[in-house]
């Protein structure tokens, strides 16, 4: 192992590797600054890019942006109140506090060392896991392997924060998606409905940036201004830096409860930065400064944020468990290599295990430098408004998703599952067990056909590692189950907890702002119809290709119906959200007046901001569809010349002299990168 790890080492001396890296850490700090991107949007904007690559320098890229996205996420937090993505609001807290009262180099030193430390102790993590671990993973057989995949998408759902029945619904719509196309196991086509294009998958690419980039894009472009006053960059550096010093024992606990959340599937980093501000809350003596600029409030949250990452890298290299959508994407990405995780990765690649290691300590290092050397700049990209960023980013995405198959069905895809996933995050149904179940379909299908082979009937479920795996979801579902019972709050739940419960909740006001509403009800009946359909079509397949089909839309279908009945009895019970605001207020004389007059104008509030989320969103969807219809016409070159000024102008409301520089710019990058990169561009009718 040592000099697996020594070997990985020198090969980071390559010129070419490094290059790789190095564009991984900007592309991840600038990507860091964009709300509602994060690791996500990175990996997934980033992995086009890698296709033709060779493994090592793919990784070196991908893992340089992922190990400093949540490095640059802080800036907006501190200096604009503003976070940029959900986990950085916990930094917002004391950071922006800090920085009103003029020091806001202070705050920003804290954060940046922090998040250095938490990814370099996260490294450490990583390195240790892999001689610990090794032993086990070389145990497992095709029983365990299924269950792992198992337990990678029901995890997800069941520990994502929000409705675990719509995250089980969303995983089964993962995996059911991922079946589409050819059977690995014999080379039948399924769901094709005799299309070509269908009959190769879809494309991991597309699903990543439509159900996440697109949808946060639809969501977010209506926002035509920052509002938020931003504070000066004021303070030392010093001062900052020499703090952080003394307290290292807040940084080493916050960084490994940061790897805790990472190798738990679907905790990710909110919930992460929210634990280790928690215990850096519990352990203080002094606790009145918090939430009014106390350093510890941003040193342990910091340091988890970036730990996660790391420790979301020990279950999917490991165990092929997925913790989050990136490391899912990364997966992915290495199954198109070739590369298995678990007990092939380990004895096969067990160099490029420790190249990621590498990668992730200097990446994290480098990052925290250059946020030091161009926090200026970063503070200026934090005022651009999330309407003039879209058409960029639109075009860049759509682009990217070009790049895996060349085709311009992937982008209609694309565009089709932005709509579902714009859905999906507005009422309340977490998207991260549908990518997850995507990307884990084709290995959970192959083990779970080599164990109906290999084994006589239902013996395999009394080997010890399934039992051991078996126990591990089913205890955090009775634990859930228990918790409802005994009822803290005496209030039932009719599952449709927000997501975002929690302090964090403002960071995005349109996720779960449809649970309990007619749409939401409307997707319910939806995915019923979706899986009993996917059930009747499995009938014609063959009885090996229809194994796994016909076990997920079988699973997905009751999942899909207790969602239906849930969504009933909400119905039956909360005609309106306001009505369910007003259940718990006390009632005097005339209360019940005094409430009608209260909630009626907060319904109609909620109603009218709904239906404007809707319109520009639905006005966003259709302008994609015309950039791709123009696409089609005139060629990709073209259609951005005449949609981006179009959308500049009419959607973001800039001057026309922003347009146009804007546009020019675009239009240059687009010209240069086919010759810096082995990107191409979509050819239209007319050329």
């Amino acid at each position: 192992m040592t000099d697996a790890a020594f070997s990985a080492l020198a090969s980071l001396a390559d010129p070419s590797l490094l290059l790789m890296l190095a564009i991984g850490v900007v592309a991840g700090l600038v990507i860091g600054l964009i709300p509602g991107l994060g690791g996500t949007g990175a990996v997934a904007i980033l992995l086009p890019v890698t296709f033709g690559m060779e493994p090592e320098a793919a990784l070196a890229m991908l893992i340089g942006a992922l190990a400093v996205v949540h490095t640059s996420d802080t800036v907006a937090a501190v200096l604009l109140g503003a976070p940029g993505s959900a986990s950085a609001s916990v930094t917002m807290l004391d950071g922006y506090s800090m920085a009103r009262q003029g020091q806001a180099k202070r705050a920003l030193s804290l954060a940046f060392l922090s998040s250095m430390a938490g990814g370099l102790i996260g490294a450490v993590g990583l390195t240790l896991a892999i001689p610990l671990a090794r032993p086990l993973v070389l145990s497992f057989g095709s029983p365990e392997l299924f269950m792992l995949t198992i337990l990678g998408v029901s995890l997800a759902a069941v520990l994502s924060r929000g409705n675990v029945v719509k995250g089980l619904m969303a995983g089964f719509l993962g995996l059911l998606l991922g079946l589409v196309g050819t059977s690995p196991t014999t080379a039948e086509e399924r769901f094709s409905f005799g299309s070509l294009f269908l009959s190769d998958g879809v494309s991991l690419v597309a699903v990543a940036l439509g159900i996440f980039g697109l949808a946060e894009i639809a969501s977010r472009v209506g926002q035509r201004k920052v509002t938020e006053t931003p504070v000066e960059l004021t303070g030392g550096w010093g001062a900052g830096i020499r703090e952080w010093l003394t307290h290292w024992t807040q940084v080493v606990r916050g960084s490994l409860i940061g790897i805790w959340a990472g190798v738990l599937p679907g905790v990710g980093a909110t919930a992460g930065t929210w634990l280790a501000y928690g215990q850096a809350v519990a352990t203080a003596k002094d606790k009145r400064k918090f939430g009014k600029g106390d350093p510890r409030g941003i040193v342990g949250p910091e340091s988890a944020n970036n730990s996660v990452e790391a420790g979301d890298l020990i279950p999917t290299f490991l165990f092929g468990i997925p913790g989050g959508v990136p490391s899912a994407m990364l997966l992915g990405m290495l199954l198109t290599y070739g590369i298995q995780p678990g007990p092939a990765i380990v004895t096969e690649h067990l160099d490029l295990m420790y190249l990621i290691v590498w990668a992730f300590a200097i990446a994290s290092v480098a990052g925290a430098f250059l946020c030091f050397l161009a926090t200026g700049t970063l503070a200026k990209l934090t005022r651009v408004p999330f309407a003039v960023l879209g058409p960029g980013l639109l075009v860049i995405m759509l682009l990217g998703a070009f790049q895996e198959g060349g085709q311009v069905g992937d982008l209609w895809v694309m565009v089709l599952l932005g709509v579902v996933g714009f859905l999906l995050k507005a009422t309340g149904t977490p998207r991260a067990p549908f990518l997850i179940g995507f990307v884990l379909a084709i290995p959970m299908e192959r083990y779970y056909y080599l164990t109906a082979n290999l084994y006589d009937g239902a013996s395999w479920m009394l080997r010890p590692g399934v039992l051991v795996f078996a126990a591990v979801l089913v205890v955090p579902v009775l634990w859930s189950l228990l918790k409802k019972l005994r009822g803290t709050s005496g209030q039932a739940d009719d599952g449709h907890r927000d997501e975002h419960d929690g302090p964090e909740a403002d960071v995005d006001d349109l996720e779960g702002s449809m649970a309990g509403t007619a749409w939401s009800a409307a997707l319910a009946v939806v995915t019923v119809l979706v899986f009993a359909g996917a059930l009747w079509v499995s009938g014609s397949f063959s009885e090996e290709a229809r194994l796994m089909p016909r076990l997920v839309a079988t699973c997905g279908l009751v999942a899909a119906l207790v969602l239906v009945w849930q969504e009933a009895r909400v119905r039956r019970s909360r005609p309106d959200g306001a009505a369910a605001e007003a259940a718990d207020e006390p009632l005097g004389a005339g209360g019940s007046t005094l409430v009608a007059t209260r909630v009626e104008p907060v319904a109609d509030q909620r109603a009218l901001a709904r239906a404007h989320d809707l319109r520009i969103a639905a006005r966003t969807f259709v302008a994609m569809a015309v950039f791709l219809g123009l696409a089609m016409v005139g060629g990709y070159l073209a259609a951005t010349l005449v949609f981006t000024p179009a959308f500049l102008l009419y959607a973001a409301r800039v001057r026309p002299r922003t347009a146009i520089v804007y546009t020019l710019v675009l239009g240059a990058v687009l010209l240069t990168l086919p010759s810096l990169l082995p990107v191409d561009l979509p050819m239209g009718l007319l050329q």
